[in-house]
């Protein structure tokens, strides 16, 4: 699908439909709002919901979504907002949304939102997203993403560090050191698993700052971008953004057998 310029005739209501997933009576998906300032953003989602059989309205900031509600240009059943746009946004915005619609909301963001606007909101996405965490939050299934959190493109040491590692001391005394990165790493993810079961929140932040901490030192990138993202979690966190922090577990588990595989490598004992 063509991705639309940003001028004023095209700033009336879009609607994207999808001849691909016939819709019967009673299987009937609810219309989508999508507020998004981004046009890239807003296109790729949109599509992702066309191409899952959604019906979908764009607008491109939060003044023109009400507009688009008052006029009844779109009656959503469900409305996708981004959670930081210039203008109108936020707990505003939410609110003047509940005042002119009964729809579900749902923020979606690159980063958590704050307190107030994950109380006000119904759910909340974390950017980027696959079509079916998306289709799972609209349906109020709990979204497990596609791992966008670990990029396996990333090194998984940073050979800077590394290299000066190896400047200072022996092959031996490296290879303990990032041994021990490995080892610590084991007994944090089980503790992590254990503090996400018990919805644990402060747990997961302090685990999340000592890995990103530990590993950040030890130029672990992968594990210590991840720890920067459980020491993100905001103290009210909802359940379901906690079932999306499941997902870094695995991918924790994951970082930390590359991290083992290049030690097998690099610096066999």
């Amino acid at each position: 699908m063509p991705v639309r310029q940003n001028s004023d005739a095209l700033r009336a209501e879009a609607v994207h439909t999808s001849g691909m997933f016939p819709l019967s009576a009673e299987n009937e998906l609810p219309q989508v709002l999508l507020v998004d300032d981004d046009l890239v953003s807003r296109e790729v989602t949109a599509t992702l919901l066309t191409m899952t059989g959604y019906t979908v309205h764009t607008a491109d900031d939060g003044e023109m979504a009400i507009r688009m509600l008052a006029d009844k240009t779109c009656e959503p059943g469900v409305v996708l907002m981004d959670a930081q746009m210039p203008g109108l946004s936020g707990g505003e915005l939410i609110a003047q949304l509940r005042a002119n619609s009964k729809a579900s909301i749902f923020t979606i963001s690159a980063s958590p939102p704050p307190r107030e606007i994950s109380e006000a909101a119904d759910g909340f996405l974390l950017k980027p997203f696959h079509s079916d965490a998306l289709r799972k939050l609209i349906e109020g299934r709990k979204p497990q993403p596609d791992r966008p959190a670990l990029n396996f493109n990333d090194p998984v040491v940073n050979v800077e560090i590394l290299g000066q590692f190896r400047k200072m001391m022996s092959e031996e005394a490296v290879r303990q050191i990032y041994q021990a990165v490995v080892a610590d790493l084991g007994k944090r993810i089980d503790a992590l698993a254990a503090a996400i079961q018990k919805g644990d929140r402060a747990g997961i932040r302090r685990i999340g700052h000592a890995i990103k901490g530990g590993c950040g030192m030890a130029g672990a990138v992968q594990a210590a971008h991840l720890g920067a993202l459980l020491e993100a979690v905001p103290p009210d966190a909802k359940d379901n953004q906690l079932d999306n922090i499941s997902s870094l577990v695995d991918d924790l588990r994951a970082a930390a057998l590359g991290l083992q595989r290049m030690l097998d490598a690099e610096l066999p004992g």
